[in-house]
């Protein structure tokens, strides 16, 4: 293989690929990037097994077709301190060289007839869904998925599509959060993706998407890039019996002013309690130390007495944070109990803290 390619187009590649890359273990293979020349085109892949990527370039000159793996971290180190302009790589003897001007670097590699095989969306069956919805979707459920718990399938978001609606959901057990979409669909299908997965594709995809599945593996393609995950295999909670069916008390809140009094209070406690008076919302910290925060809000609630709900300030800053509306809505039923928030088809029920 023999080609050269500019350092911005090589390095835009590499640094989309390390996400996907082995991190602790550089003797194996998925250390290690692979690069195909041909076709007048390059094509780089990297995958850790669990998650994989693909991204292809006409903005080079072959000279030789070929095909190298390299240790994608330490590339990526070589290229960032290159200059500006065209990069020259070649393999000889199993070996990738990299040279520009004076500079020569030499990287070992792997036999890439070793890369692992992705998996082909070719005959697969397709997910219909627009790529900002998704993506919109994904993001307003990330904060809510668990991380490490020994129930594997709380580790990541289910994508559950109905004939006439699709529901993205996640649950750490002290929330729920949902995204409910129209969408019209022939078949039924309920997929757990994994948190890390969730994460890269929201930086991957803006464009054009379209999405193919298997029992095994959820596969993403676009214009620019290829993407595959691992299907995590379990069985999700029946999120619709955690959302409570009947609201006692709902109110339209501020989103801004809702935001700046809770922060206010996190300096002090992660933990505070929020208590509707008649005129006036006042928010606690919850502190085991003798250290005190409050602050209150001129807000009529429509409550005769007052009415308090204790919570970590985490779940109400990641759902305000989430959405675009200037106002939400929270729905009450007694303190102790689950309350909703809830923006458009956006909802998060929230467990509270029991004091």
């Amino acid at each position: 293989m023999i080609i050269t390619i500019s350092k911005s187009v090589i390095e835009n590649m590499l640094i989309h690929a390390g996400p996907f890359l082995e991190k602790k273990d550089t003797s194996q293979i998925t250390s290690h990037v692979y690069l195909n020349a041909s076709n007048s085109s390059l094509t780089l892949k990297a995958t850790d097994y669990e998650i994989g990527f693909l991204v292809k370039t006409e903005n080079l000159n072959i000279t030789q077709d070929g095909s190298i793996t390299a240790n994608g971290k330490k590339f990526l180190d070589i290229v960032r301190i290159l200059k500006d302009g065209d990069i020259n790589l070649e393999v000889k003897k199993d070996t990738l060289h990299i040279t520009q001007g004076h500079s020569n670097f030499k990287l070992p590699t792997f036999s890439f007839n070793e890369f692992p095989e992705f998996p082909s969306y070719e005959g697969k069956a397709r997910i219909s869904i627009e790529s900002h919805t998704l993506i919109e979707s994904l993001k307003k459920i990330t904060p809510a998925i668990d991380t490490n718990n020994p129930k594997f399938e709380l580790n990541g978001a289910l994508i559950d599509i109905k004939q006439d609606s699709i529901n993205f959901a996640s649950t750490d057990t002290r929330r729920l959060a949902v995204v409910n979409i129209n969408n019209t669909s022939e078949n039924e299908l309920s997929i757990i993706i994994p948190k890390k997965a969730i994460i890269e594709i929201q930086k991957l995809f803006f464009d054009n998407i379209e999405l193919y599945y298997d029992e095994t593996n959820l596969i993403i393609h676009s214009e620019q890039y290829t993407f595959f995950t691992k299907l995590i295999n379990g069985k999700f909670p029946e999120y619709s019996r955690i959302i409570p069916k009947e609201i006692a008390n709902s109110l339209v809140l501020p989103k801004a002013i809702m935001i700046d009094s809770i922060k206010q209070i996190t300096t002090i406690s992660a933990d505070l309690k929020i208590t509707f008076l008649n005129e006036v919302i006042t928010f606690e910290s919850l502190s085991d130390d003798n250290i005190e925060a409050k602050t209150e809000i001129g807000h009529s609630t429509g409550f005769s007495e007052p009415f308090s709900i204790a919570i970590n300030s985490r779940y109400l800053l990641d759902f305000l944070n989430s959405i675009n509306s200037s106002d939400f809505t929270i729905g009450l039923n007694e303190g102790n109990l689950p309350f909703i928030l809830s923006d458009e088809n956006f909802k998060t029920v929230v467990m509270p803290i029991v004091i």
